[in-house]
């Protein structure tokens, strides 16, 4: 379609993912590949959930975010590997404006609301190793749910701001995205419309979504490895380390990855390497998630088997039939 204000240029309706098209050999074994990892994400994240909401020992404030962890994790991951895994198998990178604004839409709400909630999950552990005479006064059911809602809706909020902005975007011109999902600024690159302001609100807006909960996530553990190092025994430093060390490292990773692709200047070696990296905070913190946290949680583990055992009691229970 075009209209007067582009000349000869042609307003596009589609997009083309590059995705990994670049090695044609590997689309076969990447398909595989991809499919193990959606499928061992959606299911570990999906039993976390079960287990929390069915032990009453997991019925704390570290794994009330925990579970929301999951959910969130569950969607991220659904929001992009299907379209890939569809494109990987069937050869089709084409998808529509509409359908690519869309998934950018889930991408950066699910993407600030983890940032948010890793937040809150740090703050958990400051008060739980920190502050543990004064845990469950500041950590209660309210706070809880008043810092699960805030990071839905503040997430929300920006992502209907940005996805708005997006929407008075024209694009024409090449319709290929050098990326295996819709992203902000390969998406933007192809615009052919004034950006200026879009750019410089949707820049505010990353900024509040990851700046913030980024610092406070920094100054929590800060604090929490200054009081792990005053503790004189081993044992109890052992202890209280076990209780964040798996969302460290949940944490190292996304924002590890994330500074990478989106903070560090683009050198030719890390221009090449971005889809790469970007593999890491979309497709395997969401795979990390339960199996850090069931492997290295003793109370995971314990609950997953009690349910196992359960499970095993009933098929073992003998039918009486006539």
């Amino acid at each position: 379609m075009a209209i007067p204000e582009l000349g000869n240029q042609t307003v596009l309706t589609k997009f083309t993912l590059l995705g990994f098209g670049n090695v044609p050999a590997l689309q076969i074994l990447l398909f595989c590949l991809f499919l193990i990892i959606y499928i061992v994400t959606v299911a570990g994240n999906i039993l976390i959930v079960v287990l929390v909401v069915a032990d009453q020992h997991l019925h704390t404030p570290m794994y009330f975010f925990l579970g929301n962890l999951s959910c969130l994790e569950t969607c991220y991951s659904s929001t992009i590997l299907p379209r890939m895994l569809a494109s990987l198998l069937t050869g089709d990178r084409t998808i529509s404006v509409n359908g690519c604004l869309t998934q950018y839409y889930f991408f950066g709400f699910l993407a600030a609301a983890e940032c948010y909630l890793l937040a809150a999950m740090s703050y958990d552990r400051y008060l739980a190793i920190c502050k543990p005479l004064h845990y469950a006064t500041l950590m209660n059911s309210r706070s809880c749910l008043q810092l699960a809602a805030g990071t839905w809706i503040s997430s929300s909020l920006v992502a209907d701001i940005t996805i708005y902005l997006m929407q008075q975007v024209t694009f024409c011109g090449s319709s290929e995205i050098d990326h295996f999902f819709c992203d902000f600024l390969p998406i933007i690159k192809l615009s052919c419309s004034d950006i200026g302001m879009m750019e410089l609100v949707t820049t505010m807006l990353a900024a509040i979504c990851t700046l913030p909960p980024f610092l406070l996530t920094l100054a929590t553990y800060v604090c929490i490895i200054t009081t792990i190092l005053r503790i004189p025994s081993t044992t109890g430093k052992r202890k209280a380390f076990s209780t964040c060390s798996s969302h460290l490292i949940v944490v190292s990773i996304f924002y590890g990855t994330l500074m990478i692709v989106y903070i560090l200047p683009k050198t030719d070696t890390l221009r090449e390497l971005n889809k790469v990296f970007s593999v890491f905070y979309t497709v395997l913190t969401p795979l990390l998630n339960p199996l850090i946290y069931s492997l290295r949680n003793r109370e995971v583990r314990e609950a997953l088997g009690k349910v196992v055992s359960k499970f095993s009691a009933v098929k073992r229970i003998p039918t009486f039939l006539p």
